[in-house]
């Protein structure tokens, strides 16, 4: 009798110093986040869980060392005859210096895989970027287009032909012809709209900016003749087959990878070969996959805008991308081209996560370092193409940018409000998680305590596994 009343007053002892910890901790948890600024943790994330020491450990000496012999190395041993040569390699030495100069001082942003530095080498990619394009937009066309037949002379032979023609004979339609036009570019769409859905992770959006990009191909048609294109060919290729099997790749590459919860353990605690080689690939692999939700039942007028701004600024940033190729006239797969959609789509991926924790996060009081980077270049690519491209904005139609203006927003609160309705009339099971997604942290997401890192736990991880 008494060792049966000892255990029951064991019992209520640990129950109720579990309810007293639980609300200690979520006290704790609720001062942290109203009181502390989220900014560090999406512009400099420190990296939570160390498996090599040794490439985690400032190595500033070394690398100074490494850099001054190099070149050294090269400055002395190099003919110096061609001036050319000359520009070239003083040049490539100061990116060198200026890259190493980011690894040591530049923030890493919100990502820490495969390493902090990649990323701090991408921050100082797109600063010299931005660099490079505020020099230009000081320089008149002729100037730059001298620049760039010094770098490539093989665009000195090269014109746009103005007088093709585009969308013709739209009347045949056959398989034959719809295959034909499958070809690398389709793929290269394809691929490059399952990237989008990975970076963004919202079916709305992702629908909203497709088709509104077809709509933006017609406004812009007057100038830009390559937009025009076959009814089949805006609906069926381009945003049925290559847009909507891009997002539903890359929205079911994010449900399969936030399924599975990965255990990121030391190197040093894992026995076997096999278990340190599968680790040591896994490195290469991001560290946490967020869910993210840019919609919110009870999202405020500013989130409004702010997927208003998102939306038309993607369409901008993608109108660069014929602009200034038509503008210079580059080859649609010049390595100008290709390594200008590369640094973009690396620079887009740690600036649309701080956007959104800007977005989303009451804690958040200002916009990432990268995100700040990323939006001034998009402003300085539309500045240069309207300098130098003078003459074809001269033929620009008033009306329909300011009705392509008016329909991306209006495009862009329908798409706001009506995933806000959805989410509150279709999916009530889910209405709780998604109102509390904002407010809580998440298990990999929190770094503002090392102890709420490891102890703070996913509402809606908890209610995928209850359900």
């Amino acid at each position: 009798m008494t060792t049966a009343m000892q255990e029951d007053d064991f019992k209520a002892t640990t129950v109720a110093n579990t309810v007293a910890n639980t609300v200690v901790d979520h006290a704790e948890e609720h001062r942290l986040r109203t009181g502390t600024d989220s900014f560090p943790s999406i512009n400099e994330r420190p990296v939570d869980d160390i498996s090599l020491e040794f490439f985690y450990k400032p190595h500033t000496i070394t690398l100074l060392l490494i850099s001054i012999g190099a070149v050294i190395y090269s400055a002395f041993t190099r003919n110096t005859t061609n001036v050319e040569d000359n520009m070239w390699a003083g040049i490539l030495c100061v990116i060198f210096f200026f890259l190493i100069i980011s690894v040591l001082t530049f923030p890493n942003g919100p990502f820490t895989r495969p390493h902090p530095v990649v990323w701090r080498i991408v921050f100082g990619c797109s600063v010299l970027y931005l660099m490079g394009l505020l020099f230009l937009l000081f320089q008149n066309y002729e100037t730059v287009r001298r620049i760039l037949v010094w770098v490539d002379p093989g665009l000195a032979s090269f014109h746009i032909d103005m007088d093709k023609e585009y969308g013709v004979n739209c009347s045949d339609v056959t398989v034959e012809r719809i295959w034909n036009h499958l070809d690398v570019f389709a793929l290269a769409h394809f691929l490059g709209w399952a990237f989008k859905a990975i970076l963004i992770r919202h079916l709305g959006i992702l629908w909203a900016i497709s088709v509104m990009w077809e709509v933006t191909e017609i406004a812009f048609a007057h100038l830009l003749p390559n937009f025009i294109e076959c009814w089949w060919d805006a609906l069926i290729l381009d945003v049925l087959v290559c847009n909507g099997l891009g997002i539903w790749v890359g929205l079911k590459i994010c449900s399969i990878l936030e399924m599975r919860e990965y255990k990121w353990v030391s190197i040093r605690d894992i026995e076997s070969t096999t278990g340190k080689l599968k680790r040591a690939m896994l490195q290469f692999t991001p560290g946490s996959w967020t869910s993210v939700r840019w919609l919110d039942p009870t999202c405020t007028h500013m989130r409004l805008v702010a997927l208003c701004q998102l939306v038309i600024f993607w369409q901008v940033s993608e109108l660069n991308t014929f602009f200034l190729k038509h503008v210079y006239e580059f080859p649609p797969s010049h390595p100008f081209v290709v390594a200008r959609l590369v640094l973009v789509g690396v620079i887009v991926a740690p600036s649309v996560r701080q956007y959104y924790m800007y977005v989303t996060d009451p804690t958040c009081s200002r916009v990432g370092t990268q995100c700040w980077v990323y939006g001034a270049i998009m402003v300085t690519e539309a500045l240069l193409c309207i300098r130098h491209g003078a003459a074809l904005f001269e033929r620009t139609q008033a009306l329909n940018i300011l009705l392509w203006l008016l329909c991306q927003s209006l495009v862009s609160v329908l798409c706001v409000y009506g995933c806000v309705l959805w989410h509150q009339y279709f999916e009530t099971g889910k209405k709780v998680t998604i109102r509390r997604s904002v407010s809580h942290l998440s298990k990999f997401d929190t770094d503002v305590s090392g102890n709420m890192v490891r102890r703070t736990k996913s509402v809606e991880e908890f209610d995928k596994k209850k359900l």
